[in-house]
């Protein structure tokens, strides 16, 4: 199998972790119960302690118009298949063009722009076990049921790019931070927003070392210059923690944790 030297401090959007070798994914790989499989890590904190970690290859990155469908492997960029439906005159792909990742990771969390989701439109998903349609794939609101490796996905080709939509989606990002960061932090509970409870709490632009909840999207954790994992982690919890015994919410993480101890930690509940 081949490996990638990755600094995570340079690669990830939140700009926090180790610079450690990635093992690349290809159509021979077989044993990955040991890995991690990341993909352009937007959603990512990764600390300096990560389990072995995988990615998919270049084979995985490509577009093609085949039997009236949109085939794209996993490892395509998002604002590479935005563009490709921008030269095409391909529909319902605008909002990728405002949503940062590699297709594989924007299934796995089926992510999206409110009602603009990236399973609205998918047919078929190639994973390494096998091909499976929409209907077998179990989903929802950031969420899928997938534990192993994407490797091609399928979706309703229909024409009619509508440039709007991007103004639109523009307007949608406003009023995101800049700074670097992974993301929205929690998923939005039933009839509230994370963002709001956080700052309720007295979370919102309240700095532990670097890192902080932005003053501008209480929901975005932010790096202002060389923030590390631990404060990161220690206001992830203490978000949580306060939420819960002011509200009784329990925040659901949308970003991902990769460190042995946290993820040990969290398999054994």
């Amino acid at each position: 199998m081949q490996t990638k030297s990755i600094d995570f401090s340079k690669y990830s959007s939140f700009k926090i972790g180790p610079k450690v070798n990635v093992d690349l994914l290809d159509l021979h790989t077989k044993d990955l119960k040991s890995h991690y499989l990341i993909g352009a890590c937007n959603n990512v904190l990764i600390s300096n302690n990560p389990p072995p970690l995988l990615m998919l290859g270049k084979d995985f990155d490509y577009i093609q118009l085949k039997d009236h469908t949109l085939c794209i492997g996993a490892a395509t960029p998002s604002g590479k298949i935005a563009s490709f439906c921008k030269k095409h005159n391909i529909a319902n792909f605008e909002f990728l063009s405002h949503l940062p990742g590699k297709l594989g990771g924007l299934i796995y969390m089926n992510a999206g722009m409110k009602e603009y989701e990236i399973f609205n439109h998918l047919q078929t998903l190639q994973l390494l076990s096998g091909s499976y349609s929409k209907e077998e794939i179990e989903y929802g609101y950031r969420f899928t049921n997938i534990n192993e490796p994407i490797l091609e996905a399928t979706f309703d080709l229909s024409y009619g790019f509508e440039e709007e939509k991007i103004t639109m989606f523009q307007k949608m990002r406003s009023n995101q931070p800049s700074t670097p960061s992974a993301g929205s932090c929690f998923k939005n509970p039933p009839l509230d927003y994370a963002g709001r409870l956080i700052e309720a709490v007295g979370l919102k632009g309240i700095m532990k070392g670097e890192i902080c909840f932005s003053p501008k999207h209480a929901n975005f954790l932010v790096n202002n210059g060389n923030g590390n994992f631990k404060d990161a982690l220690f206001l992830i919890k203490e978000a949580q923690k306060r939420v819960y015994e002011s509200f009784g919410i329990s925040l659901e993480l949308e970003i991902k944790i990769i460190d042995k101890e946290y993820m040990s930690y969290k398999s054994s509940y």
